[in-house]
Formats: C-alpha cells, sequence, structure tokens
C-alpha cells in the first residue's frame, strides 16, 4: 500500500503525516486509550504512508470528533476484574500475519491492553488462538 509512483510519493510528501501520527500518540498516551489499535497501524506507515494511510488518519480525526463527550470512568459498586481475550486470522492485509489482543478491565473500565501482530503466519485458526 506504499506510494506506486513518483507523482503519489511527492503529493503525500506534502501532507504532515508524520507530525500528525505524533499528534496522536500524544492523544492516546494522555487522554484517548480508545485509539491505541489505530494510531499502532498508522505509525507502522510513517516511512512511506500512502493515499490510503492518510484515509484512515482523517477517518481516526474523524472518530475522535464524534466521540470527545465519550470518556472512560471507573466506578461501581463491585470491585471486579475482568479480561477478554481475541485473535483474529491473518488480518493483517500487508504481511498476512494474525493480530492477537487482551484487555483486562476494573470495574468496567480498561486497565491493561495489549494488541500484537504475531510473528509468525498461521496456517488455520485454531494455531492463532
Amino acid at each position: 500500500m506504499s506510494p506506486n509512483n513518483e507523482v503519489e510519493r511527492i503529493e503525500m510528501s506534502r501532507v504532515s503525516y508524520v507530525s500528525m501520527v505524533g499528534s496522536l500518540v500524544y492523544a492516546m498516551i494522555c487522554i484517548r486509550s480508545d485509539i491505541v489499535q489505530a494510531v499502532g497501524v498508522v505509525n507502522g506507515f510513517m516511512a512511506g504512508p500512502s493515499k490510503e494511510h492518510w484515509s484512515v488518519m482523517k477517518r481516526v480525526l474523524r472518530y475522535i470528533k464524534g466521540t470527545s463527550n465519550v470518556a472512560l470512568c471507573f466506578g461501581g459498586p463491585d470491585f471486579v476484574v475482568g479480561d477478554y481475550v481475541d485473535s483474529d486470522y491473518a488480518g493483517d492485509l500487508d504481511k498476512r500475519k494474525s493480530i492477537v489482543g487482551y484487555v483486562f478491565t476494573l470495574v468496567g473500565g480498561a486497565m491493561s491492553w495489549l494488541s500484537k501482530l504475531q510473528t509468525v503466519v498461521a496456517l488455520f485458526t485454531t494455531k492463532v488462538e
């Protein structure tokens, strides 16, 4: 999905892609933990972003604008710890590798999470999990 020709490379060099990724990383670390996955994806293409990557970046920004009044809140009568784990089968379209992730919650709010590209190519879904 990198730029295919010189015209697209020149056009994308005028876009402040790296600066925008940096701004999203700052927002992700400080206040918006819900965009971790999306920022991780756009961060992986800083060396050679294409128009598709810029479109994804704009979609993340529209998501942030549309959810600016939403917040993660910790509270409730019960001190409950929950965990969720999931994986997909060849979800990374560029490398055809699977992505595995987990999230641990405390009183309904996310406390710890991970989303990572697996190191091997899985040949069937059971191997992914």
